[in-house]
């Protein structure tokens, strides 16, 4: 679960980590009541669950009150799009309104947790306030990485290890040591899957603070954080996502016209890799998990058919937990429900998969179905083709 913002920064502020005087607005009549806390000059930045707000007009630096309530007004139940939101314009419906500092140095920092190693790695670069990607890839020397040991968490010899590759000095040198014991507790106080700090400035007066936040919670840690749980902002996600979850479906929207729905999500995964491989467009990751009832069946192809682009669809099940037979009667009984006319491939597998390919046989219902997971494959991006 992503955070906006401030909320980040709220944590952050409570974990000891610097960072700017702000306050949050939803009208543009709360305006005047955080101008007197903040001062003039200000910034304007508009809430949203993505990054490069600047970039697409979302963050604003104003001088005069007039200035401000003008750009209040603009942002304030607008929509924002930039190069992070996937071509989706997302809804602004908080601004913070933020002090300005006094910046000698953007610098990068994040924490986030490496699969590789499987340990919290923070990763920081001298080359604040750009995109790390193109950093990592222009000028790798510029990033540096420190893998954190659990057993010992962040060491003082680390944190002078970064100091020095990052070229600072005095109050700032030794803020640094305390910023990454701060976020490393963070990290494993809240269940964060990613801490990142993009710009960490500092100061003209050589202090360290933290003038952009993103964070991102682990899910399946939520029911232990009721505070954060209350944070979760759902008109910051696709719809569709967000439905998906109240019937305990794992659903991703995609740009293509087969819509997909499997069970297990490394069959999922597959199972688009094979729909790629023979030439068609995979409309979604849909894992409709290993119980696929009739009820979870029909929500899934009314999830796949609200997009006008969906020409096809591919059932890919492996009837393990629960029986090929059960699972063709729940496909014919939401295939009916639904009214779908699209063609449906069905590659069923596992126990009694003889009696559920015979009833999608006979159910007179445009059903394939097909019994290797290639050939399903190439039905499907063949049916498609036709449709288009």
């Amino acid at each position: 679960m992503n955070l906006h913002e401030y909320q980040a920064k709220g944590l952050l502020r409570d974990a000891g980590v610097p960072v700017p005087q702000g306050v949050v607005i939803e009208t543009v009549g709360e305006l005047e009541g955080a101008l007197d806390t903040i001062g003039l000059p200000c910034v304007l930045k508009a809430q949203i669950h993505a990054g490069a707000r600047g970039k697409a007009g979302g963050v604003k630096l104003v001088k005069t009150a007039e200035e401000a309530e003008q750009v209040a007004t603009q942002l304030l139940g607008s929509q924002l799009a930039t190069p992070q939101t996937g071509g989706r314009a997302l809804p602004v419906n908080a601004l913070l309104v933020e002090q300005t500092l006094p910046i000698a140095e953007e610098l990068y920092l994040s924490l986030l947790i490496d699969r590789a190693s499987k340990r919290h790695t923070f990763v920081l670069s001298s080359a604040g306030g750009m995109d790390i990607e193109a950093v990592a890839a222009e000028t790798p020397e510029k990033i540096i990485t420190l893998t954190i040991d659990p057993v010992t968490g962040v060491m003082p010899y680390q944190a002078r290890e970064a100091g020095f590759a990052l070229g600072l000095t005095g109050d700032a040198f030794k803020q640094l040591g305390q910023l990454l014991q701060a976020l490393y507790r963070l990290a494993l106080d809240m269940d964060l899957g990613l801490v990142e700090i993009n710009p960490l400035v500092r100061t003209e007066d050589n202090r360290l603070v933290a003038l952009d936040a993103k964070v991102n919670v682990d899910d399946n840690a939520l029911y232990r954080h009721a505070d954060l749980q209350a944070m979760h902002d759902p008109s910051q996600e696709d719809p569709r996502e967000a439905h998906a979850r109240k019937f305990n479906l794992n659903y991703i929207a995609l740009d293509g016209n087969i819509g997909c729905m499997v069970n297990g999500a490394g069959l999922a995964m597959a199972t688009m890799d094979l729909i790629k491989l023979h030439g068609g467009e995979p409309a979604n990751f849909l894992d409709v998990g290993g119980g696929a009832t009739a009820e979870r069946v029909a929500e899934a192809f009314k999830l796949i058919t609200s997009s006008d682009e969906v020409k096809a669809i591919l059932v890919n099940i492996f009837g393990g937990i629960v029986r090929c037979d059960l699972i063709a009667e729940g496909i014919i009984q939401a295939v009916k429900e639904v009214g779908l006319t699209l063609p449906v491939v069905v590659r069923l597998e596992g126990t009694n998969v003889e009696q559920g390919r015979r009833m999608l046989a006979e159910s007179g219902l445009n059903l394939s179905a097909v019994n290797d997971l290639e050939e399903a494959a190439k039905t499907v991006v063949a049916l498609a083709k036709e449709a288009a």
